[in-house]
């Protein structure tokens, strides 16, 4: 499955147009993949992990990645990866079988930059052709710039965990963001 996309954002300070691919990643997209993902976890807005992971810490969870709940990368033109997307079976029961959890990184030098509502125009797009009808982004309430993202797409608040992940000695509010797409 691959999809050509072109747009137009600023990268790095330049305006540019940038050809970005979305496709299905391939096991040699893990290193890249994880060096987005340990990129956020300093700044304590992203993820629970608290330490950088490895290409084999994420091994099962790149494998239990398929056609219907897949891990998308977007590379630019010159093939580096840009950004990810994954879908995510949510909490594995059948009844939840048309709801998946979306998670989307974006490369440092992209962020702020328009690239993470190209990439969820895309994965809403993509979503009803994978048997997806409920989408749900789970999001620390301190990280604003990802909550307006989400409520831009239409997702809203389906609940709060308050205060359920400490780091550093601080406790965080987990939301779920959540959409129904028909």
């Amino acid at each position: 499955m691959q999809i050509a996309l072109d747009y137009v954002m600023k990268c790095e300070g330049r305006s540019r147009n940038m050809n970005l691919t979305l496709r299905k990643a391939v096991l040699e997209d893990l290193d890249a993949v994880v060096a987005i993902y340990n990129s956020t976890i300093a700044s304590r807005m992203v993820t629970a992990d608290t330490e950088e992971v490895t290409p084999a810490d994420r091994m099962d969870w790149f494998l239990r990645h398929t056609d219907r709940r897949p891990l998308m990368v977007a590379e630019d033109e010159t093939g580096k990866v840009a950004a990810w997307i994954s879908f995510e079976t949510f909490y594995g029961r059948p009844a939840y079988d048309k709801t998946a959890e979306i998670s989307i990184y974006l490369h440092q030098d992209c962020r702020g930059k328009g690239a993470g509502s190209f990439l969820l125009k895309e994965a809403l797009a993509l979503a009803p052709a994978i048997g997806i009808r409920s989408l749900m982004a789970f999001i620390f309430g301190h990280n604003v710039p990802s909550i307006k993202l989400f409520e831009k797409f239409g997702f809203t608040e389906w609940g709060v965990f308050p205060g359920i992940a400490e780091m550093d000695g601080k406790r965080y509010d987990l939301n779920i963001l959540g959409r129904e797409l028909s």
